[in-house]
């Protein structure tokens, strides 16, 4: 794993390898000279690299394995061989044009190769010539592939459209392996091209469009493509402007996440409505009774904390343990002593709470800080302290949990080989350009909170949360659960509300309450009662050794009888 990710992640992944010092030399003069940095500095990178802190988690995910699109993997052995498919394609795009392909490519190379240099973050080491030509190639190649998902969300029958070359490639029905692995291709951070390059190509071919432009028919093949690859069961797609869109990942993140804007106003309006709840519920006798429960549970706990505190106080009191030090150095060192010595200060350490939480490993090195995870029950913490789940045929932002039902609402996932691929390159993508909350990737880490178990992805299954297209329940926990790894902590207003409340409602459960009661004053209290019978048994080992000296029934002989006894007895 490791030795593929380094591999993947070398320059030699996205520049042409063994170029020649003057080579290089004239495309360091063409670079300077040529190039209008006004004009470059217009354009925003659009176009990154993994973050090595994702690449190293999963590089197949993020990594092409069949088909290679734009510069960053283009010369990779594993991938060059769809070359031929992809002059296959160009050929036969050529044919459909009003112009020559060699003449777009003079277009392209003169209006936009400065252009296409700065949509990605990284120097493109290639002539110019190289990289239009390249380009060129790979849109053909795509843009064949795509038509196949324009005619189907037009309702049409794209067979006639693969031709016997592609047929092992592209499949209609999506069930072939290989076209499986190219959707996957197709959605990866490092393997996009600028969508302004397929709008440029589509206005050159003379095929019937229907009247619509460019602009539209691109629209109608990525839709297509997001209905195919979107886990999400959405009834109604946003409306999303296709020239805001910089490339295929960039199309489907402003799919899926929804407007901040939007979502902000929807914050507040769930806000108001809970505080009306509120205030309706306050004045319900029920919830007075709740409330005095409520007031009784609390100064209970409060007592017994004070009393614990106050036992801590008086055994681990620095006259006690002054006191105690001196003969334990000397007892301790007895042969039976010695060997309760480590547990019995072990103890003592837990019991009075001076410990640090453990920062080794089993190694004994430090442990690497982890990245902050949700603090929220699973799946069935919840549904046994009563919270419901229901589905809802939406996304992200139709995420919700209703206080007065206790009911969590979750978006309706389907999960197939695809789905870890499309959700871990949209958190890539949105960890290197979302100016603000990383909505993505804080809704990954909401069902790594809540799904640790095939029992967890069992339950929201038969809830109709999870559509399972893989194998078992595991796999769906094993999905959700490796993805825990964030480029940076985040927040998310509307999601994080929704765990606020279902924290408090599972908090107020009695089960959580008692169970948290027996955890903290009745198990924590065996430390104790572990170290009375310890010292108990030390007082009784004293006690022996001292009446193998001395004659101890003698002693008791000695002792006055207590006045009365006798006469009780009779």
């Amino acid at each position: 794993m490791n030795t593929s990710s380094s591999a993947f992640s070398s320059s030699s992944s996205f520049t042409k390898p063994n170029i020649t010092e003057d080579q290089w030399i004239l495309n360091m003069r063409k670079s300077i000279v040529e190039h209008d940095d006004e004009e470059i500095n217009k354009v925003p990178v659009s176009i990154f690299s993994v973050p090595n802190v994702l690449l190293a988690t999963n590089p197949e995910s993020y990594i092409p394995q069949q088909v290679a699109l734009g510069p960053f993997h283009h010369w990779r052995p594993e991938v060059y061989d769809m070359q031929r498919y992809k002059l296959a394609a160009a050929r036969r795009t050529q044919k459909y044009m009003n112009v020559s392909f060699e003449r777009i490519v003079e277009v392209m190379k003169k209006k936009d190769e400065a252009r296409i240099r700065a949509c990605y973050h990284k120097f493109i080491d290639m002539s110019g010539d190289a990289l239009i030509w390249m380009m060129a190639v790979d849109m053909a190649f795509l843009l064949e592939f795509l038509v196949v998902y324009s005619m189907k969300e037009q309702g049409r029958t794209p067979n006639e459209l693969v031709t016997s070359a592609m047929s092992h490639l592209v499949d209609v029905t999506g069930k072939k392996l290989s076209h499986m692995v190219i959707l996957r291709d197709l959605v990866m951070l490092e393997n996009q091209i600028p969508l302004f390059l397929l709008k440029t190509m589509l206005e050159h071919q003379n095929k019937e469009v229907e009247n619509h432009s460019a602009g539209e028919t691109l629209k109608t093949m990525l839709t297509g493509l997001y209905r195919e690859l979107s886990p999400f069961q959405e009834q109604e797609l946003a409306d999303v402007n296709i020239n805001d869109c910089d490339h295929i990942l960039d199309f489907f993140y402003h799919m899926t996440v929804p407007n901040l804007k939007e979502n902000h106003n929807h914050d507040s309006r769930i806000e108001i409505e809970r505080e009306g709840g509120h205030e309706k519920e306050s004045d319900h006798p029920s919830s007075k009774l709740q409330r005095c429960m409520s007031s009784a549970g609390t100064m209970f706990s409060k007592t017994i904390a004070g009393i614990v505190w106050i036992i801590r106080k008086v055994i681990f009191g620095k006259p006690v343990r002054v006191m105690v030090k001196i003969p334990w150095k000397i007892i301790s060192k007895l042969p039976i002593i010695k060997l309760l010595k480590g547990p019995i200060e072990e103890m003592l350490e837990n019991l009075r709470g001076e410990g640090a939480e453990e920062t080794k490993d089993e190694n004994g090195e430090e442990k690497t800080p982890t990245i902050e995870e949700i603090t929220i029950p699973s799946v069935m913490e919840m549904a046994n302290a009563g919270i419901l789940f229901s589905p809802v045929n939406g996304g992200i932002s139709d995420i919700k949990f209703v206080v007065e039902t206790s009911t969590l609402y979750l978006p309706v996932v389907k999960l197939d080989v695809n789905t870890e691929v499309y959700l871990r390159n949209l958190v890539a993508y949105e960890a290197c350009v979302a100016p603000g909350p990383l909505v993505m990737a804080r809704y990954t880490e909401l069902m790594n909170g809540i799904i640790d178990t095939e029992e967890d992805a069992k339950y929201l299954r038969e809830r109709g949360i999870v559509l399972n297209q893989l194998k078992s329940d595991k796999e769906v926990a094993d999905l959700w659960n490796g993805m825990s790894k964030c480029v940076k902590l985040t927040k998310v207003v509307h999601m994080d509300k929704v765990i606020e409340d279902v924290n408090k409602r599972y908090n107020k459960t009695w089960r959580v309450k008692l169970s948290k009661f027996m955890k903290t004053y009745v198990f924590a209290s065996w430390k104790i009662l572990t170290l009375l019978a310890a010292m108990f048994m030390l007082f009784l080992t004293t006690v022996q050794a001292l009446c193998s000296v001395y004659s101890c029934a003698r002693v008791f002989h000695q002792l006055p009888e207590i006045p009365g006894s006798t006469g009780g007895a009779e």
